[in-house]
């Protein structure tokens, strides 16, 4: 089995005692443009093997990052999701951090309802996206990664959006309808804004849910909905670590990677998963 940051972590380090659990989810079911995410999860842990232990100022691996097997993903949606909430509910009920890698952003849906499922406090989303994906279902599907945050926001769950630039007017209806918290990316990148304050009364338990997508393509043409004026690498990475500030990070997803043979942009994504660890 493929172990995330296997090149570097020590016994201790990989144990089922580990904070973090990485769970791989290969799902690639409704994607509607490009292809390729179900190999998105092999990709970003094989290139996780060339990271360095520090991140920043952090050493996240020091906390132990235990890799399960890859999720099934064959069946109905709904079962897909179900299995997945089941693992992430375990981590949470276990004092972990889920790390699910994706595989299309529909995954979401599950690994975020397990994790609800775990807390007795209000959970919140902070998303770095170029799609708001609050379409009510998208060719048909429910499930379909253009929808996933509608089914969330329908669950009760905050969301925060950061980077959005590809949406319609159902989505614009449903981010008044659900007070959905946004500043999109041509404010951000025009502004150059590193840095948003969260309302205050967003919960203080944070799931963040990183779409590489919400990464200009010049720095990740890898995804299947590239969309052109983007956030910068780092810019995504401070918004993300500011919105935290006060708070805690219970879990994430990185997802949308679709591996083009290109090395560099598996290598981002496997960043950024270790980055995001460091913020929890």
């Amino acid at each position: 089995m493929s172990i995330f940051l296997d090149s570097e972590l020590t016994e201790a380090e990989r144990s089922e005692d580990a904070r973090f659990r990485v769970i791989p989810v290969p799902l690639e079911r409704t994607v509607s443009y490009g292809s390729g995410t179900a190999d998105g999860p092999a990709a970003i842990i094989a290139a996780s093997n060339e990271l360095e232990r520090i991140t920043g100022h952090a050493e996240p691996c020091v906390e132990g990052i235990f890799t399960e097997p890859p999720l099934d993903c064959d069946g109905p949606l709904p079962d897909v999701m179900e299995r997945l909430a089941q693992r992430t509910e375990s981590a949470i009920r276990a004092g972990k951090v889920p790390v699910t890698l994706g595989g299309e952003h529909s995954l979401s849906f599950g690994a975020v309802m397990g994790v609800a499922r775990a807390l007795s406090q209000p959970l919140g989303i902070v998303q770095i996206d170029a799609h708001a994906d609050l379409r009510n279902a998208y060719q048909g599907e429910k499930h379909s990664h253009a929808s996933v945050m509608h089914l969330l926001a329908e669950e009760g769950i905050r969301l925060a959006q950061f980077g959005v630039r590809a949406f319609c007017e159902e989505e614009a209806q449903s981010r008044l309808r659900h007070h959905v918290f946004h500043v999109d990316a041509e404010e951000l990148v025009t502004g150059n804004i590193h840095a948003v304050d969260l309302p205050e009364d967003f919960p203080e338990l944070v799931y963040v849910s990183f779409d590489v997508d919400g990464l200009d393509p010049s720095l990740m043409p890898a995804t299947g909905t590239p969309v052109p004026g983007g956030l910068g690498y780092y810019q995504a990475l401070h918004l993300v670590e500011h919105a935290l500030k006060g708070r805690r990070c219970v879990g994430f997803d990185v997802v949308e990677l679709a591996p083009d043979g290109n090395a560099a942009w598996d290598f981002t994504a496997a960043q950024i998963v270790y980055r995001l660890m460091a913020s929890c």
